[in-house]
């Protein structure tokens, strides 16, 4: 029987990833050529201390548990929506830490973002100054160096890095996808649904080379890997996590294609466990805290981290209860400006 659930949450690095049954027959995929995934040990050099950090104290509700297996299951990119300082970032670094998926790629998006962006870059302008200098080069001398082709002009996006034939799924997040223009989720679900992309540049120019294969960077390493005739194509569909604030809605065939997962503020069990495992065990003034968080956090949004912020103050400054408390307060503002009282 297949292994459930292959992301246990427990925060334990282990080889489950390889016990994920095939695909349904409509997300099946099969490019090529075969590469092999990237060390996992890497992943703690490819990440900051603080990604580390949260990878390995993320705190997995049992619907979160669920609905990524469920999208590690069927193939399909996890849509996971919730207030700030809710998770939804560091949920990618702890499933892929958990099942040594290697180092996440990340797309920040913003307003300008476009899908080019997150498939490869090429820089037409570096190109042009490399054939100069190679036409001058052989006009003085043999060159053996030429690096006037179009793949030393050209890196894959993170979007693109994810796309190519891993023998293993490499884990993406999509970051703040509210924030893109309103082309960029319908522009995605072309990719996103045949797994694989086209790159014009390459197409045109395997056309004079005699394999028509180019090694070209990949996002976030300076390996080069192969691209056959200007096309990617997955083979073992990524784990792709999309986040959003919940700023604006998205075209129904973008949420169709998509499993969904919503965070909610973490009630008083999940608090305490978030703190015991940033901070150890909560002392008397940290439980204090934490019901004051929850009776404000009813009126406008704040966020976890803030919580965090204060109860490691509170641990490390020497101060009197009243500075605390005033600290506290001016440490957890509203988010918002749904409530107009910061009164604890």
């Amino acid at each position: 029987m297949p292994l459930w659930p292959v992301y246990a949450g427990t925060n334990e690095p282990h080889d489950g990833i390889a016990e994920l049954p095939a695909p349904p027959p409509w997300r099946a995929f099969d490019g090529g050529p075969v590469l092999p995934a990237p060390d996992a040990a890497a992943d703690a050099s490819a990440v900051s201390p603080d990604r580390t950090h949260r990878a390995e104290t993320y705190q997995a509700t049992q619907e979160t548990v669920q609905l990524v297996n469920a999208a590690l299951y069927l193939r399909r990119p996890l849509l996971v929506t919730g207030p700030p300082g809710t998770g939804k970032s560091s949920l990618v670094y702890a499933v892929a830490r958990e099942l040594r998926l290697g180092p996440v790629l990340r797309w920040n998006i913003t307003s300008r973002s476009t899908l080019h962006d997150g498939l490869y870059q090429y820089d037409p302008l570096s190109r042009l100054y490399a054939a100069r200098q190679e036409a001058a080069r052989q006009d003085r001398t043999t060159s053996t160096d030429d690096r006037s082709g179009i793949e030393h002009h050209l890196r894959l996006g993170p979007l693109g890095t994810a796309l190519l034939p891993y023998a293993r799924p490499r884990a993406l997040l999509i970051d703040e996808i509210d924030k893109s223009d309103l082309d960029l989720p319908n522009d995605l679900l072309n990719v996103l649904e045949e797994g694989q992309y086209e790159i014009p540049e390459l197409v045109r120019a395997a056309r004079l080379a005699p394999d028509g294969v180019a090694e070209v960077l990949a996002d976030g390493t300076d390996e080069r890997v192969p691209v056959v005739r200007g096309r990617v194509r997955c083979r073992a569909f990524p784990f792709v996590v999309l986040t959003s604030n919940g700023e604006r809605e998205f075209p129904p065939a973008f949420l169709r294609r998509c499993v969904t997962l919503h965070l909610r503020q973490p009630d008083d069990r999940h608090l305490a466990e978030i703190v015991r495992a940033h901070l150890g065990e909560p002392d008397a003034y940290a439980r204090t805290l934490i019901d004051r968080f929850l009776s404000r956090s009813g009126v406008g949004d704040l966020a976890t981290d803030q919580l965090l912020n204060a109860i490691y103050l509170a641990r490390s400054a020497d101060l009197d209860t009243g500075s605390l408390d005033r600290l506290a307060e001016q440490l957890m503002p509203y988010l918002g400006q749904a409530a107009q009282s910061d009164v604890f």
